[in-house]
């Protein structure tokens, strides 16, 4: 039977017969020809849909059609033909609503495998089939009047990082649908103390962003097996155009996980809170059976001078993001992201392996839909890339990416020590060596007079042109959190001892000129028993207890009152280097473990003349002199009031050992 020229042929026959084309030998990927319009592999429409698939070296092409997304065989075989700019088309003159489908491609005698293609936008249960649904049937009631919240400057951001399942699995959460998208749509969940939390909790303490860990499919939880309780980060990308099946109430309904995920960002925007995606385009799960190796091999990773695949993100491989395909392939990945699922920003896992001009086009890109939209990443690598340092996307190049932002360790390990040693400590433990990174933090890395560059830990000049280009954070989902951190670098540290460091961690972070961000549940004196690295733990160990919001309740109020003064005062968010060159001053300080400085002449517009900001990790108060004046302190010993907490007159302010002092005049 003959269908637009295609043969189908049953899945009984041994070889589908039809067109075979001349397959195109390539010196280098260079010489790939580059697919123009859209990427779309699948087009539906009730009468005919039409698929297309990018593989420039195959001999032959096969579109597998199934009833299910797993299990069974292909009802049908489809031989695609051949077409230009390598690529293949096929279409089927049927209703194939609810289907799913497959690609298998021949290079040298040899099926690759079935692949969902590399841009599946829906999929059956552990993304093995894409699925043909109507994307709009997944609209959530309300979808089409989905707004972003508004956002005049990303130094308005706060930033607040976590896993879907951490947020919500706990018992004590409240929360029904605990570990899923559905999650952060419940409003009234309360702790077992009467407290609230998921989505109000987030509304309670003010944060403007909700960075979500990967959540697009991937590949290390068995969707089938949920009721094992599988645990991962997710940075293990399978398919990156699809939500995740595992925090669905159905991954094997493929319209479910869509809608959901929906219905979570439309939740989030109407609490007034914007949604940040992690993305992981630097390396796949694996090589072999990875959709981008079954389709155009060897294109998609970049390799050694060997042949071999090099391996910068120390995941097995690292992807090719200077190669046109792949650039395209990521600007028309996030897109569909902002456009199909509101995403209001991205992280970039390891975005020092990608190319600067990638981040650049990629930036032009969501500028050209919205400015306010976010992004930023880690600008490093595992390992070396394979390409030369001034090219790609690392921390010392941020100020050649304009409108893209990258963490700060300088800072971050300044305060609580190394990445490398967990035991050692820093300024938090009382040890000298690390003020002048604390204060390249502060200024948010852009060049400031008083900052000694030479000094500073891991960056002898400043990277960021903009302080709003620096991420200002003392922990992430990545290493141990704080709490964690303070314990294994203090030797016997107390409990008071402990939150005193961490609420002055966190104040060096909310009043740093950079954009500030904190991991999901330090505001509650969060705890991970220690472990480094919590990739796989169990929920014993991720999970967020949210008795302890009742248990530290001054911490809590602590964090929510720093975000409450950055949200209130422009001085902490100029959002401008050269107004943080003009405005910011350092004050001197007698020896060490002190770091304080003033935000001048009602700075940003603020209301307040002068701001005073002073970090003390001595164990006893620290005396530090300041210009002449009446001074109303708002931040001591651990508690925030903008009313006032005390009246100080003259040169000189005593700040309370280990806790930092704000005051103003």
């Amino acid at each position: 039977m003959k269908m637009n020229d295609l043969v189908i042929v049953g899945v009984a026959v041994a070889t589908a017969a039809g067109c075979t084309s001349v397959k195109n030998e390539y010196a280098s990927y260079e010489l790939y020809p580059v697919r123009s319009g859209s990427l779309t592999e699948m087009e539906y429409t009730s009468e005919a849909t039409h698929f297309s698939v990018w593989a420039p070296t195959a001999d032959e092409v096969r579109l597998m059609l199934y009833e299910a997304g797993e299990g069974g065989h292909a009802y049908t075989t489809v031989s695609m033909e051949a077409g230009e700019e390598g690529v293949w088309h096929a279409t089927v003159k049927e209703d194939l609503m609810g289907k799913f489908y497959t690609f298998n491609i021949k290079i040298d005698d040899q099926w690759l495998g079935d692949t969902p293609g590399i841009n599946a936008k829906a999929v059956g249960v552990n993304g093995k089939r894409a699925a043909i649904i109507d994307m709009k049937a997944t609209d959530p009631e309300g979808w089409a009047e989905d707004r972003r919240p508004p956002l005049q400057s990303f130094a308005d951001i706060v930033i607040y990082e976590m896993h879907h399942r951490d947020f919500s699995v706990s018992p004590a959460s409240g929360i029904e649908h605990k570990g899923k998208f559905l999650a952060m749509t419940e409003e009234g969940t309360r702790s077992p103390e009467g407290l609230a939390t998921g989505i109000d909790h987030l509304k309670e303490l003010g944060v403007t962003h909700v960075h979500l860990l990967p959540s697009y499919d991937y590949a290390s939880v068995d969707e089938t097996k949920l009721s094992e309780n599988q645990y991962n980060w997710g940075y293990d990308p399978q398919n990156y155009n699809v939500p995740d099946g595992s925090y669905s109430t159905d991954p094997y309904d493929p319209a479910t996980r869509i809608r959901e995920f929906k219905q979570m960002v439309q939740a989030l925007h109407k609490a007034g809170i914007r949604v940040i995606l992690d993305v992981v385009y630097n390396h796949t799960f694996n090589i072999a059976g990875s959709n981008f190796e079954r389709t155009a091999p060897g294109y998609f990773y970049r390799q050694k001078p060997d042949g071999t695949y090099a391996d910068a993100s120390a995941c097995g491989n690292e992807t090719a993001s200077d190669r046109p395909m792949m650039r395209k392939y990521m600007i028309e990945s996030v897109l569909h992201w902002v456009n199909e699922y509101h995403i209001d920003g991205f992280r970039f896992d390891l975005m020092g392996i990608h190319d600067i001009k990638t981040m650049n086009e990629i930036r032009a890109a969501l500028t050209a839909v919205d400015p306010s939209i976010v992004v930023y990443g880690e600008g490093w690598a595992a390992q070396a890339p394979q390409l030369p340092q001034d090219s790609l996307a690392m921390k010392a190049n941020t100020h050649r990416m304009p409108g893209i932002a990258a963490f700060s360790d300088e800072m971050r390990d300044a305060l609580r020590g190394p990445f490398n040693d967990n035991k050692q400590g820093a300024f938090l433990a009382g040890l000298p060596g690390g003020e002048e990174s604390i204060k390249f933090g502060i200024v948010g890395a852009v060049q400031h007079p008083q900052v000694c560059n030479d000094s500073v830990n891991y960056s002898q000049a400043p990277w960021a042109a903009e302080p709003t280009q620096m991420i200002s954070y003392v922990s992430c989902h990545d290493d141990m959190c704080l709490v964690d951190r303070l314990r294994a670098s203090i030797s016997g540290i107390k409990d008071d001892e402990l939150a005193r460091l961490d609420k002055l961690a966190q104040t060096a972070v909310f009043t740093s000129q950079g954009i500030p961000f904190i991991y999901a549940g330090e505001e509650v004196m969060r705890d991970k028993k220690g472990v480094h690295n919590s990739y796989q733990s169990p929920d014993s160990i991720n999970a967020i207890d949210w008795s302890r919001k009742a248990l530290h309740a001054d911490v809590f109020a602590y964090y929510k009152g720093l975000i409450q003064l950055r949200k209130n005062h422009p001085a902490f968010r100029l959002g401008d280097a050269d107004l943080v060159r003009r405005h910011l001053e350092f004050l001197p300080v007698e020896g060490t473990n002190v770091v304080a400085w003033r935000l001048k002449e009602h700075a940003g517009g603020d209301k307040w003349e002068d701001i005073v900001v002073v970090l003390n990790s001595r164990r006893e108060p620290a005396r530090v002199t300041v210009p002449q004046g009446n001074y109303t302190v708002v931040c001591k010993d651990g508690f925030i009031n903008e009313g006032g907490l005390a009246k100080v007159s003259g040169t000189e302010l005593t700040v309370p050992a280990q806790s930092a002092l704000i005051a103003w005049k």
